[in-house]
């Protein structure tokens, strides 16, 4: 937009044009903003008017950007991120009458330990306040942050993060062993070689480091069953001779439901940490402060 005043510009239409950005949806963009689906819809066709281009696309159910939505995207970005940054220090928060939507992202080892405490930290402390949870492993946490889909992720997702992103270790934990039978224990290494296997993974892979770590040894093991949620292990190995092994603080919030039981490895297993990484355009934020404090003292003790 060269040589178009600011002060000819309502600025409140990019906060539009992110969100539905972030969004792909007039309805749930709208939703977020507290705007109705004409309000956003009338947003939506200023901001056509104003670039000059679609913007999006609806094809089949999808609501696709344009190249050109893409490209100003990427310039809004940064400008938007810099002007919440200097805002929100003077905005406060108080969570028992706010209404505040909090996006996150989690991998699945750590939403399970962390969701159900802080879902009940949420209901008694901030009553009005929204959380939407992603997916976020390793591989998508990074673009996760850097677009500012979620405003934090907590998981095991300590590299390639964006530049200016904030982190903190939150556990530091080992793997262990989960079954569901009731054969006396622990299970030596042989035993645990000749057994069958689960593994989770984000992609459901019938590998993983643990088999690199057999491997350095001479050993394998047999991987039946590749899933993609650990949420699923209480229900596939109930009734069957399978092991998983799995973060210790997955094992230790399935088995505490009942019907699996927890042994060490009979080798050593490499160690892992749970990290909390947000970005740094929020750092100063007293509501994402607060998320982040509550989020450390529900993972606090975790691990061994």
């Amino acid at each position: 937009m060269p040589d178009l005043a600011l002060h000819r510009i309502d600025l409140n239409l990019l906060i539009v044009f992110a969100t539905l950005m972030e969004e792909r949806s007039v309805t749930k963009a709208g939703e977020r903003l507290n705007l109705s689906q004409p309000a956003t819809s009338g947003a939506l066709n200023r901001l056509r008017e104003m670039f000059r281009d679609p913007l999006f696309i609806r094809t089949g159910r999808a609501f696709e950007p344009t190249a050109r939505a893409l490209e100003i995207m990427e310039r809004v970005a940064p400008a938007l991120a810099a002007v919440q940054a200097a805002l929100a220090p003077s905005i406060p928060f108080d969570p028992a009458t706010d209404a505040r939507h909090f996006r996150i992202g989690c991998s699945d080892e750590a939403a399970i330990p962390l969701l159900p405490a802080l879902t009940c930290v949420l209901r008694s402390e901030a009553p009005s306040c929204t959380l939407s949870v992603r997916q976020a492993d390793y591989h998508s946490a990074p673009a996760l942050l850097a677009s500012g889909d979620v405003s934090l992720v907590v998981g095991y997702v300590e590299d390639d993060l964006p530049a200016n992103a904030k982190r903190r270790r939150l556990a530091e934990g080992r793997f262990v062993v989960l079954r569901a039978d009731a054969a006396a224990g622990p299970i030596g290494l042989d035993e645990y070689c000749a057994r069958p296997h689960a593994l989770v993974t984000y992609r459901g892979d019938l590998s993983g480091v643990v088999d690199e770590e057999l491997a350095r040894l001479g050993r394998e093991r047999r991987v039946v069953l590749g899933l993609t949620s650990f949420a699923l292990l209480p229900l596939v190995l109930a009734g069957t001779d399978m092991l998983a092994t799995v973060p210790d603080i997955v094992a230790e919030t399935l088995a505490a439901h009942g019907g699996l039981r927890i042994d060490p490895t009979p080798f050593p297993a490499p160690a892992n940490t749970v990290l909390l990484a947000w970005r740094g355009a929020t750092d100063g934020d007293p509501a994402e402060k607060w998320l982040r404090g509550k989020i450390v003292e529900v993972m606090r003790g975790k691990g061994p």
